[in-house]
Parts: structure tokens; C-alpha cells; sequence
């Protein structure tokens, strides 16, 4: 089995799995996803040779956007990387889409009940709790399970059959590190909600930076707080190299107000992540004194002809590209190369054919680590040019995959 070669690798510092953030991952919202991805619950065909692939995600529910951008990334790159013909090893490649809402125990029941069917593919899962209980499953099966946009880092390494298409919460921080710079002796502070939301943010800012030598404080605010000026007065009097900005909700709007009126915004470096298209409008006039990590945004790939092609595709059939299109693209790229190189019904052949895998993904070159199973990628360093909803990301640097690569998760056992 792969994972035995693994064990034999001299292995990092492990991983301090912190989930960032419950759901996809992010760092920063500051707005409710909603809406639906169209489509019903139905198999392309009825092929005995086809190759069964279940699509379970958010397709209603909180995280319904989000959902949406991952399912019209994954048909766009299907077809991408099947040339049109949806076929691959000459075997047609079955898709049946499965709503999970959000809800870890609806998610796995779609799966048992794929997997019952004789799936040996699963792909999606926008919502970290729910991959962390789809990903036992499919090892308990010996299903092939490649996860979508959530982020937690717990999903690197968890098992043989786990993958993941997008970015995990480790690769957010250290794109926000290399906004630092030397982080040895410098001053970071974390400025969140009290709430477990919070407080996850500053547990893994202090297990990033913090091994990097950074000084990581905190100013947490009760969830209920309207009036956040003086917890703006607050961080702009530690004199932080860097405010590293955490939070979600309805009052994101008056946090960057308050930072920007209490000057914080023009005494420090204020990172925090880019969210979806969405999210633009919360910022306001702060947002182009901002510097924002981030996943992925339209045009951030540059002349990247794999990007164009999910562009093209996503457009044409009346989506729109947003943050997380890419891991609907990056799994069907997955998939076709697992059938192609693996077969259509060997399990571990499917995982051998990923591990170690390089290729042109959507923001650029990419590869699958062996050891773990973690995806390395580029990431985005930007800045939002406009205000409201003129507001528009603007690419300031592109951290490559090595430079942003958690370090290797040990093999368990």
C-alpha cells in the first residue's frame, strides 16, 4: 500500500490541525453565503462500464454559494480534461449530484447510500465538519474521496483515500506570514470575536508564526459588540508589526471603520483573507489599505491557459467564476487522471496514480504530495482596488507552492 513507503520519509513538524474556520475554511467572511446550485440528484447514465463518481455538497444552505462555485468548476473541468467526450480510460464517467446542506450527518448518509451503489468515487464537501466525517468513511469503504473547499488542515493526511482539491487554513497563514517577512521577534496580533471561531484563528496563527518566532498576542471582542472602536483604540496601542484580522459576521462593516478612523489601518499591516466576490462591499473605503491573502480570485492564475479554459467554460454555461471554482476544476482534474491512470474499479491503483502527481491546475503548476496527500499550490497576495461594489482584487505577488507548503504530516502508525 502507498502509505507504507510513506513511513519511511523523515518527516517535518507536525501539524497542529487547527480549523480556521467551521465550514469552508476562511478567514474572513463578513457576509452569509446563499442561493442554490441548479440541477437534481441524477446519474448521466446507465453504463455498466461507466465509472460512478457521487457529488456531495452544499447545493442548499448556509454555504449554497460556495457550493455552486465548486459544482460549475467540477463540470467545467470535466469536460476539460476529458476533451468534451466525459469519458476517461474509455470509460464514461457517471456523476450523480447529492445535497449534503451543510449537515455532516445528511452528507454521510448520501455517501453510504452512493457507496451501497457500487460508487467508487466520492468528490465535494464545502463544510470542514462534514469532510472530517465523510473522510473515515471512505477509508472504512475503500472509496476514492477527493474533498472540495473545506479547509480544515485535519483532512491532510487523515487516511490512504482522502485527497483534497483546494487550499487548507495552514496555507492561508503562511501566504499571511510572507507579509511579515522575517517573523523572528515580531510583533503580531490577532484581532478576532471571542467566540471558538476566534479563538481557533489565534490558536493557528500561534502554531504558524508563532514556531517562526513572531511575539502572537490577541484582541478579542464579544461577539455581541457593536461599538468596536475601542477595540481598534486597543490593537493600535500594542504597536503590532502585523494585525492579522479574523472575523465574520454582520459587523464587519464597522470593524473596518473603526481600524481605518483609529488609524490602525495606516500604523500597521493588516492582513486578512479574501473572501468571494460577495464580500467585497464590506470593506469600504478601508479596503484599499488592506492586504489580503488569498485563495483565488478571477484573473489571479495570469496567463495561465487552464484558467482561461475554466473562465471560458463557467461563463458560457451562465456561472460565475468565484473563490472556489478552481476545487470543482482541480477535482475533476483529479478524478480523470485517477481513472486514467488507475482504472476504473482499483482503489489504491486510483491513490497511486495521485500521489506525487504534478500538473497545470487553474493557479498554476500543482502537485499532490505523497506523504500526505496535501495539495501544493500557488497562493495570492492582494489588494482591493474601489470601494462597494465597484470593488475589484488586484494581484500583488503569487507565493509558490513550495514556499506556502505545510509541513508533511506523519504517517499514523
Amino acid at each position: 500500500m502507498p502509505r507504507t513507503a510513506r513511513r519511511s520519509l523523515r518527516s517535518l513538524t507536525p501539524v497542529r490541525t487547527v480549523a480556521v474556520l467551521a465550514a469552508a475554511g476562511l478567514l474572513l467572511t463578513g457576509c452569509t453565503a446563499a442561493g442554490k446550485a441548479g440541477g437534481s440528484d441524477s446519474a448521466e447514465s446507465a453504463d455498466d462500464s461507466a465509472v460512478k463518481v457521487g457529488l456531495v455538497y452544499s447545493r442548499t444552505g448556509l454555504l449554497a454559494d460556495y457550493g455552486k462555485q465548486y459544482r460549475d468548476g467540477f463540470m467545467a473541468g470535466l469536460d476539460y480534461a476529458t476533451k468534451g467526450t466525459r469519458k476517461a480510460g474509455g470509460h464514461p464517467i457517471e456523476v450523480t449530484e447529492q445535497d449534503d446542506a451543510g449537515d455532516p450527518g445528511k452528507a454521510v448518509s448520501a455517501a453510504k447510500n452512493l457507496i451501497g451503489k457500487g460508487y467508487k468515487v466520492l468528490a465535494g464537501t464545502t463544510d470542514s465538519g462534514v469532510a472530517l466525517q465523510m473522510a473515515p468513511l471512505a477509508a472504512q469503504n475503500k472509496v476514492l474521496y477527493i474533498c472540495g473547499p473545506a479547509a480544515t488542515d485535519a483532512v491532510t493526511g487523515i487516511n490512504d483515500y482522502t485527497f483534497r482539491s483546494g487550499r487548507q487554513s495552514y496555507q492561508d497563514i503562511l501566504t499571511a506570514g510572507t507579509m511579515l517577512g522575517d517573523a523572528k521577534g515580531k510583533k503580531v496580533t490577532v484581532l478576532a470575536q471571542d467566540s471558538t471561531f476566534g479563538q481557533a484563528n489565534v490558536a493557528a496563527v500561534k502554531a504558524v508564526l508563532g514556531e517562526k518566532g513572531a511575539k502572537v498576542g490577541s484582541v478579542l471582542a464579544p461577539p455581541s459588540a457593536t461599538d468596536l472602536t475601542p477595540f481598534a483604540r486597543q490593537v493600535k496601542a500594542g504597536g503590532p508589526d502585523l494585525v492579522f484580522v479574523a472575523w465574520a459576521g454582520s459587523t464587519a462593516p464597522a470593524l473596518w471603520t473603526a481600524l481605518d478612523q483609529q488609524g490602525v489601518l495606516g500604523a500597521s499591516k493588516v492582513v486578512t483573507g479574501l473572501a468571494g466576490t460577495a464580500s467585497y462591499p464590506v470593506f469600504g473605503a478601508a479596503g484599499s489599505k488592506v492586504s489580503f491573502l488569498a485563495h483565488y480570485f478571477p484573473g489571479a492564475g495570469g496567463d495561465n491557459a487552464v484558467e482561461k479554459a475554466m473562465l471560458d467554460a463557467v461563463k458560457k454555461d451562465g456561472g460565475r467564476p468565484d473563490l472556489f471554482t478552481p476545487d470543482g476544476f482541480t477535482a475533476a482534474q483529479m478524478i480523470v487522471r485517477a481513472i486514467e491512470e488507475g482504472g476504473a474499479t482499483d482503489t489504491a491503483a486510483m491513490v497511486k496514480a495521485l500521489e506525487g502527481w504534478s500538473f497545470d491546475g487553474v493557479k498554476g503548476q500543482t502537485r499532490v504530495r505523497g506523504e500526505d496527500h496535501a495539495l501544493l499550490q500557488p497562493m495570492f497576495v492582494a489588494k482591493l482596488d474601489g470601494k462597494g461594489k465597484t470593488a475589484e482584487p488586484k494581484l500583488l505577488d503569487t507565493e509558490q507552492m513550495d514556499a506556502v507548503a505545510p509541513p508533511v504530516k506523519p504517517a499514523a502508525g
